[in-house]
């Protein structure tokens, strides 16, 4: 009987596809047997004729599937499958990768020397309808990696008695040092006391002595802007006079020049031609034109030469007694950009965003230091990709109120902060630059700084979309103070 002749009731009558079915079995490297949904065996390819030693003639047609595997019949997970018998499936591993199949493992000493052991996977078969009309259940020889296991359990359960002997004789020499490690504890726990003081008492002073020399830098700078403005703007004062004085030299010089060139036409032959001639060489005409375009490049750089003094000596404010002024956080933005411009302007365009805000009461040249750690930090954001820098400002509250507010950002789209650091940025020491790239106290101390000012500095970062700080301020600090010491 062939294995045409024994496909299942409910599955298509198309025989060609019976017999595709069995030539691909037969064909395929894995013993593999199909059942119908009465039980019998329809397919039976030659891996299970080779692994079991049953023909696929003695097979075809029967139910004897069960005693090809045991010495008596016995359920397999195909009957299971096509019996719906959940509480047996219930008791094999459902396959992680076929809906509804399942998979067991067995050993089988009547197969071969010594026996087999065997993987199962079985997979309901359905008709158009999805009801299950039989099953096919293949078989692999996993003796093997079987017998790896046991000799490698062997090997374990040898090494851990090894171990339990080892560990019985060090047990005894433990016991003797536990005594000196009980005193080494105690001397640890109060070392660790005192080194764990030490160290934050170390951060403190390290806080305050980086806070002490950056103030000193900027007293240093501001004293220094100041005589460098008091002995520049000498100089630059009768330049400008002395431009005045020589532009109008120069008018007059071309007056003359002009009325020469008049009279060369009442001049004798010989005066006309030395003076054209001598007008050719000069190129006269090209001077005229050249000369008071250089007078005003030169009036132009001076006047960028006073610009850059004055953005130095705003931003680097001497604030040595800490005196709380009103300030305009826009001029010293301004200036702070001016400042780091040969820090930010091969990496980044800056853009000013900038909203309507009232000045504050604050210690201006904090405020600019925290505006430059920033930005700065901003710049050394970015990838070999050109990026943007954008600083935005804006109120909150009500105008003119105690509790009136206002913000700043500055934004990047640089390469951004990782989550897991989001919560460490303020630490002090903490940078995620290369070592001899940061000290990991610019923000920090661009946190302090604020806190000191009664506002909050807070961070948004994404990895590939840049990094976003908002700093907020209260106009009035005696106000913020207050409420700060309000309960």
């Amino acid at each position: 009987m062939s294995s045409r002749e024994h496909l299942p009731a409910n599955s298509p009558p198309d025989e060609g596809d019976a017999f595709a079915l069995s030539e691909l079995l037969d064909g395929h490297p894995v013993a593999t047997f199909v059942i119908d949904h009465e039980h019998t065996i329809t397919h039976w390819n030659k891996a299970c004729e080779h692994l079991l030693g049953w023909s696929t003639e003695a097979m075809i047609g029967t139910r004897n599937h069960g005693v090809a595997f045991y010495a008596h019949e016995r359920q397999m997970l195909s009957d299971m499958i096509v019996a719906g018998d959940a509480a047996g499936l219930g008791a094999h591993r459902q396959s992680a990768l076929i809906p509804g199949a399942y998979e067991t493992e067995g050993f089988f000493e009547n197969l071969g020397v010594g026996g087999h052991w065997l993987h199962f996977t079985a997979a309901p078969l359905r008709d158009g309808a999805g009801q299950v009309v039989g099953a096919i259940e293949t078989m692999r020889d996993v003796t093997e990696r079987r017998v790896a296991e046991n000799a490698l359990r062997r090997a374990h359960d040898n090494l851990e008695h090894l171990i339990e002997k080892r560990t019985a004789q060090l047990a005894e020499a433990n016991e003797r040092l536990e005594d000196d490690l009980r005193q080494r504890q105690i001397a640890d726990a109060e070392l660790r006391a005192k080194h764990l003081a030490l160290t934050e008492l170390n951060a403190k002073l390290s806080m305050a002595q980086e806070q002490l020399v950056q103030s000193e830098k900027l007293a240093s700078i501001g004293q220094l802007a100041a005589g460098v403005a008091h002995e520049i703007n000498n100089p630059i004062g009768y330049i400008f006079s002395n431009f005045g004085t020589l532009q109008s030299y120069l008018d007059q010089l071309f007056d003359m020049l002009h009325v020469y060139q008049e009279a060369e036409a009442e001049a004798s032959p010989e005066t006309a031609a030395r003076l054209g001639a001598m007008r050719k060489t000069l190129d006269l005409d090209f001077l005229r034109e050249d000369i008071p375009v250089l007078m005003s490049e030169s009036k132009e750089g001076i006047a960028r030469v006073r610009h850059i003094v004055q953005d130095l000596k705003d931003f680097s404010r001497v604030d040595a007694n800490q005196e709380w002024v009103w300030a305009n956080l826009h001029g010293g933005i301004d200036s702070t950009l001016n400042i780091v411009s040969n820090e930010v302007k091969y990496k980044a365009d800056v853009v000013k965003q900038y909203g309507a805000i009232p000045d504050i009461e604050c210690l201006p040249s904090q405020i600019n230091q925290v505006i430059m750690n920033l930005v700065v930090n901003a710049a050394h954001a970015m990838s070999e990709r050109r990026g943007t820098i954008t600083l935005r400002s804006g109120t909150l509250g009500e105008a003119g109120g105690d509790g009136e507010q206002v913000w700043i950002e500055i934004a990047d789209n640089g390469s951004g902060i990782p989550r897991e650091n989001l919560t460490r940025i303020f630490d002090p020491f903490f940078t995620t630059k290369a070592v001899g790239k940061g000290t990991g106290l610019g923000l920090s101390l661009a946190y302090g700084i604020i806190q000191k000012h009664h506002g909050s500095i807070d961070v948004d970062s994404e990895i590939g979309r840049g990094t976003t700080f908002r700093i907020v301020l209260p106009v009035h600090q005696r106000s913020a103070a207050s409420e700060e010491s309000s309960p």
